[in-house]
């Protein structure tokens, strides 16, 4: 590997560095397996081998796009894109799970008409360990790249990795066909051919699914989020930190915004000085540009203390609450604000509000109550 970092020039640990000499040891195996996996296929007339050494093939093309995805991606922002360029690697995502999916269909068209109009299969025992050497070699290399995608957060390096890994099982099936065709003479190549077809599609419309579900906005990284709340509430001025949102412009690129519980009677100048600091250390240290909204809570007075305890209870008693913040009086006013946070089986907000609300009059019968109702963005 510290060979292919210099080859390419990329810095050894790098998220590109990493994303690039995997991809390109990729291209390497997978150009080998499949010429080696194609021939075979071809001599022996079995079109589940030649359908093995065509994937091969699409993996190594996947590779290619995963390496110049990455290269892309990191381009720096400029006037038209101010957020940069990391959302390219999901369109390589996309493009990789098309070609698994043209990949696919093509095999399960040849393998249908195979089942129909049958060629005569030529395979030895040399080939079966050929294949079944091929197979560990995929698998390997498969979980590798899995494992270093997930690491490095490069949803098409895991996609070409689960292809890989995939495509190990394919050869299993291959193995299991021209083994049944040895020992019994019984050709069920085709129908093997179907069967990995089948495999092939599947990947292909995972890879679809999780990288549509990225592009439309799935709910940010939760480990990001939980060290970010800890972050947040271990600042002393932070009473509480809640409402979170992250933005996911690519890898490592996160703009985000949260809602941070503050005495009332800080000044401006106290608030400013700490929260711009933890500002510039969440920057530096979790690569997020975050933005701060700001809600003034006063515990410091019983009645604040007692309508507490009266919400907690509330919310206590309600399944779907998770949890509430906000809580203030508005002062000279029996106007009450608080923020619900509800999970997503809660269906009825308005039916909540009223409830909550009733709840309220009962023990404040004066009271103007304001409740925001929403869910937990990651």
């Amino acid at each position: 590997m510290h060979l292919l970092y210099k080859l390419l020039r990329q810095e050894p640990g790098s998220r590109d560095g990493v994303v690039a000499a995997t991809s390109v040891l990729g291209i390497i195996v997978n150009v080998l397996i499949a010429a080696l996996k194609v021939a075979i296929g071809v001599f022996a007339s079995s079109i589940a081998i030649l359908s093995s050494g065509v994937n091969n093939a699409t993996d190594a093309l996947t590779s290619v796009l995963t390496l110049v995805g990455t290269k892309l991606s990191a381009k720096r922002p400029d006037a038209k894109h101010p957020f940069g360029y990391g959302r390219i690697e999901y369109l390589t995502s996309l493009v990789i799970a098309g070609l698994i999916l043209f990949s696919g269909f093509e095999m399960l068209i040849g393998s249908v008409e195979l089942i129909f109009e049958p060629a005569e299969m030529r395979i030895s025992h040399l080939m079966l360990v050929i294949i079944a050497v091929t197979a560990v070699i995929k698998y390997f290399m498969g979980v590798y790249m899995i494992r270093t995608g997930r690491k490095v957060d490069s949803g098409a390096l895991v996609a070409v990795g689960l292809e890989g890994r995939n495509d190990a099982f394919v050869s299993l099936v291959t193995l299991f066909s021209a083994g049944v065709f040895l020992l019994f003479g019984w050709d069920i190549d085709a129908y093997a051919g179907v069967f990995t077809s089948v495999i092939i599609l599947k990947a292909g419309f995972d890879v679809l699914r999780e990288t549509v579900s990225a592009l439309l906005g799935k709910p940010g990284q939760e480990e990001l989020a939980r060290q970010l709340y800890k972050e947040l509430r271990a600042e002393p001025l932070v009473v509480n930190a809640a409402d979170m949102m992250l933005h996911n412009y690519g890898p490592e690129s996160y703009s985000g915004s949260v809602n941070l519980e503050i005495s009332h009677e800080k000044t401006v100048g106290e608030v400013y000085q700490r929260l711009h600091q933890l500002q510039l250390r969440i920057m530096h240290e979790y690569k997020v540009t975050m933005v701060f909204g700001i809600y003034a809570v006063d515990n410091d007075h019983e009645q604040i203390r007692q309508l507490r305890r009266e919400v907690s209870a509330f919310v206590l008693a309600h399944e779907h609450v998770k949890s509430f913040h906000a809580l203030y009086i508005e002062p000279g006013t029996e106007r009450i604000y608080c923020d619900f946070v509800v999970d997503y089986d809660l269906k009825d907000w308005e039916g909540l509000k009223t409830e909550f609300a009733a709840y309220l009059a009962q023990r404040y019968p004066h009271s103007e109550v304001e409740l925001t109702v929403e869910t937990e963005f990651v």
